[in-house]
């Protein structure tokens, strides 16, 4: 699930005006972002599920630092912290829960892949919904995600003193059209 975390922060951009849209875009992919660097240097992994075709869902990732739900907490509130330093209190509690939104996601999209602990320190169960099993329902509900944020950013923004129509209708465009290209590469198997 990539383009539905970009679809989400489009949605709460409809009820948080004062923050930034690229800060809502950012902190919606904050644990990938992190997750990138960690993969390539092995210390996080991804390896095809038993029995699935490449494409969409294929992956069981092993994201045991960025996606455990402690590192994901303890993330969340560092780039909330930020947040707060760089604007409100309020616009660091969004962005906090933005980033956490993130976590919750990817808990009904994966398989049982994503550990408690940072590490899978304890070697504790490990979560996940795994709606990827059936990549034709998490891609719908992942679709849906992006044409709703857009749907509703459009609006609220197109509502906004200052804000042109057209300049509301592009951008709402860009996150309509930029969440299907990204739907479609990795259904694919291109971004997996």
């Amino acid at each position: 699930m990539i383009a539905g975390h970009f679809g989400f922060a489009a949605s709460v951009k409809a009820r948080e005006s004062a923050v930034p849209l690229w800060a809502l875009m950012l902190a919606t992919v904050f644990l990938d972002v992190l997750f990138v660097p960690l993969f390539l240097s092995g210390i996080e992994t991804a390896a095809p599920a038993e029995g699935m075709a490449p494409g969409y869902g294929h992956l069981v990732i092993h994201a045991d630092y960025t996606h455990s739900l402690v590192g994901a907490v303890l993330l969340s509130a560092l780039f909330g912290w930020a947040g707060a330093m760089l604007w409100t209190r309020r616009a660091g509690v969004v962005l906090a829960l933005v980033v956490f939104s993130h976590w919750v996601l990817d808990l009904i999209v994966h398989r049982m892949d994503m550990p408690i602990l940072p590490g899978d320190w304890g070697n504790l169960p490990r979560l996940g919904l795994g709606l990827w099993q059936w990549p034709w329902i998490a891609a719908a509900i992942e679709a849906l995600l992006v044409v709703v944020g857009a749907w509703l950013y459009w609006r609220a923004a197109a509502g906004l003193p200052g804000t042109s129509q057209s300049r509301a209708r592009v951008v709402g465009l860009l996150v309509l059209l930029g969440g299907a290209a990204t739907l479609a590469l990795d259904f694919t198997g291109v971004l997996g």
